[in-house]
């Protein structure tokens, strides 16, 4: 029998099953920085849809919100992007991007229901998935620091699975820690801590 119910927000539809293992073999979400634009191939097609459909679901929403933005759709990193731009779309982004993560769930769910398969679609509202990875390599490079300083784990207050993937990917490019991730979702947290 096939399951033909949406996905749930905790399955794997969500970026947690598809991050580079962390030193401990923790797994977490891969909300990647767009990288440079790539034009559309052959291969790409089935992603690029994935992109107009969450750019068309989202751009009715800004009608309904009665918001100005510009929307692109692309094919960045391996995966279906859509980037929004424009004043006045702070809330759309909400504390610490919470409201950014609902809608990037209904995004996904929109091409789920027309697609029958799980996206890894990336929204971005206003730029903000790129400042605050660089905020969070800062606070990961600090975290690093005091490891290296004081000989201690230093544990991070708890973060999103992008939040996470984020400062995982900055303290395991350095040399002489690790990262760990540890607690259950809301409080997951970050422990960074020398290697042995």
């Amino acid at each position: 029998m096939t399951d033909t119910s949406t996905p749930h927000a905790d399955q794997s539809l969500d970026d947690e099953g598809t991050e580079p293992t962390a030193v401990n073999g923790d797994t977490e979400g891969t909300d990647e920085e767009p990288a440079p634009r790539e034009k559309k191939t052959v291969g790409e097609s089935e992603l690029f849809r994935q992109s107009e459909i969450a750019a068309d679901y989202v751009e009715g929403l800004l009608d309904i919100l009665d918001y100005d933005g510009d929307i692109d759709e692309l094919v960045s990193g391996g995966r279906p992007v859509v980037e929004v731009v424009g004043g006045r779309l702070q809330n759309l982004v909400g504390q610490r991007g919470a409201t950014l993560e609902a809608l990037q769930e209904l995004a996904r769910l929109a091409v789920f229901r027309q697609t029958g398969t799980p996206s890894r679609l990336l929204l971005d509202v206003g730029g903000y998935r790129a400042t605050r990875r660089k905020e969070l390599a800062a606070v990961a490079k600090n975290a690093v620091e005091k490891v290296k300083e004081h000989g201690e784990p230093v544990r991070l207050e708890p973060m999103s699975a992008f939040e996470r993937k984020c400062v995982h990917d900055v303290v395991n490019a350095m040399s002489g820690v690790e990262s760990e991730s540890e607690g259950v979702e809301p409080t997951r947290r970050i422990i960074v801590r020398p290697v042995d």
